[in-house]
């Protein structure tokens, strides 16, 4: 596993580049979260002493790569947070599928169950209790030997939302072997990266806008 990239620092906060494979935030296995290393580089880059502060306000599933911003301050924290609930904070991923979609863009709109205890998502009926409402716009930006290319801008923010969604319509993520990919990705990861944040600055409110420097797809097994 590769180590994180810090691709923006201020006072109020801290984007990071996060290597598939590690945890968003610690859990459990007691394995290195992305959290945990920022609170590290911080505390080594500017030489602060004790605990330090680092506000967790969105999360990657473990075998995603990608951007991720962290709150530095309790007020970044809230106003980061309320953001996200506002949907202010705009995602856009890659994302390397096993076929390609059976159109060139388009909008997916679904009712999406999430999972209990880290299960799977299920796109169900709508009305079917504890559903939520699931959309994303996507684009086809090409497709090869490796398998379909497609950029996505999340409209919705839930749990496994663009693996279930793409699944549903036979085009699973390569890696993906929970939501029946048949073709495999990079160990301990699959085919799906953060690639571009966008966001209002919490203290200062102008627009950050922050992309990944990672190269995606990396190489794929057996592509």
């Amino acid at each position: 596993m590769s180590e994180p990239i810090v691709l923006y620092v201020d006072n109020h906060l801290l984007v990071l580049d996060k290597p598939a494979g590690m945890l968003s935030q610690g859990d459990a296995t007691g394995d290195l979260s992305l959290l945990d290393w920022g609170k590290a580089y911080l505390k080594a880059e500017f030489d602060k002493p004790g605990n330090v502060f680092l506000g967790l306000v969105h999360r990657l599933d473990r075998p995603t790569s990608g951007v991720m911003v962290f709150a530095r301050t309790s007020k970044a924290a809230s106003r980061l947070s309320a953001a996200v609930r506002e949907r202010r904070l705009q995602k856009t991923y890659l994302a390397l599928c096993c076929r390609e979609p059976s159109a060139a863009q388009g909008l997916l709109e679904d009712w999406l169950l999430p999972g209990r205890d880290g299960g799977s998502s299920r796109i169900v009926a709508e009305g079917t209790a504890g559903a939520q409402h699931a959309a994303l716009r996507w684009q086809l930006l090409g497709s090869d030997a490796a398998g379909a290319l497609c950029e996505i801008a999340l409209l919705t923010g839930r749990k496994h939302q663009i693996r279930a969604q793409f699944a549903h319509r036979g085009a699973p993520l390569r890696g993906d072997s929970r939501y029946g990919a048949d073709r495999p990705y990079r160990p301990g990861a699959i085919a799906l990266h953060a690639s571009r944040l966008a966001f209002p600055h919490p203290i200062g409110g102008g627009i950050i806008e922050v992309e990944s420097t990672r190269t995606f797809p990396e190489r794929a097994d057996g592509a």
